[in-house]
């Protein structure tokens, strides 16, 4: 295998049980005012997990659609807690999915003793994702919840859950049309929980996953306009790993035909900016099949593609 090149068959490595991971609100919530703002305290975190509960206690029963961020971790580890084996995890398996993520994600459901599910998706053979127009997300969750309606039939599981937060209601998501339209819930919104009281309660709860930088699919690095394929997002996945082996952590190489666009978190961008850097930056993403590269200057910026959707797209807030 040459060097940075991430490995694209992951066998399922085994479970892990190393004990229950409880939480007591009141005694393991930190406090998150000041951070979200005046009157977001440790009471009001502690009432929001409170309602995520009872929510999924009134469900029954439940699959959780499972991607190994930090929402939707949460979500499964809380409806683990709370409903035992009467919950499952759905992680869909796909070429958008980085392999690092796939790992990492089968890693933390064998470390809390959860039921995992990994399903092959095939969003990349619906013509209208891979022309990868600004409905590219409404697709990709389309054929998710298909996979798991067909799944659930199967398993005797009626409701679908998923990690949108009550912050997520704020940016452009088409992803939340296709729950909507398949009447997939979203209890941690309902609950009103923030992506940092997400970030608060997986920290108390113990979750290794509770500080991971957000890692949507390899797809959202391509323009828009411009064809997903196979080759493309393994391209992407190489050059991100070449940059992780340099030491940077939060990053993003957009991809624009033969020119990657590589953004780092400002935090670490000092760091990047030295010629011996510049040149170990671009001989891997070189390396990754690139003829041009460039490092933004504005740094990391979560959505970043979507700054040349016409403004009356972006008004569709969760559309």
């Amino acid at each position: 295998m040459r060097p940075c090149e991430p490995a694209r068959n992951v066998q399922n490595p085994p479970r892990i049980i190393i004990g229950p991971m409880t939480l007591d609100p009141n005694e393991q919530i930190n406090e998150v005012q000041g951070a979200e703002g005046p009157g977001k305290t440790q009471a009001e975190t502690a009432a929001r997990l409170h309602a995520l509960e009872e929510r999924l206690r009134e469900l029954g029963s439940v699959m959780v659609a499972y991607s190994g961020g930090v929402d939707s971790a949460f979500l499964a580890g809380t409806a683990h807690r709370v409903l035992g084996e009467k919950m499952l995890a759905v992680l869909a398996d796909s070429a958008s999915l980085a392999r690092r993520d796939m790992e990492q994600a089968i890693t933390f459901a064998g470390i809390i003793g959860m039921p995992l599910k990994v399903v092959q998706t095939e969003e990349l053979d619906r013509p209208e994702y891979a022309r990868n127009d600004a409905n590219r997300c409404f697709h990709c969750k389309d054929e998710l919840f298909d996979t798991m309606e067909s799944l659930g039939a199967t398993l005797g599981f009626t409701r679908i859950a998923y990690g949108m937060n009550a912050d997520d209601t704020r940016d452009y998501r088409p992803g939340q049309r296709a729950a909507e339209q398949h009447e997939v819930l979203a209890p941690l919104a309902e609950a009103g929980l923030t992506k940092l009281e997400v970030r608060t309660l997986a920290r108390a709860a113990g979750y290794p996953v509770w500080d991971r930088p957000a890692a949507p699919c390899l797809s959202s690095r391509v323009e828009y306009g411009r064809t997903v394929t196979r080759e493309v997002l393994e391209q992407i996945e190489k050059g991100e790993e070449c940059l992780r082996e340099l030491g940077f952590r939060e990053l993003r190489v957009r991809h624009h035909g033969d020119l990657a666009r590589v953004e780092i978190a400002r935090s670490e961008l000092e760091r990047a900016l030295t010629m011996e850097m510049l040149d170990a930056i671009t001989a891997a993403l070189k390396q990754a099949g690139y003829k041009y590269v460039t490092l933004d200057c504005a740094g990391f910026k979560s959505g970043s593609m979507n700054a040349i959707l016409p403004a009356e797209i972006l008004a569709r807030r969760g559309a």
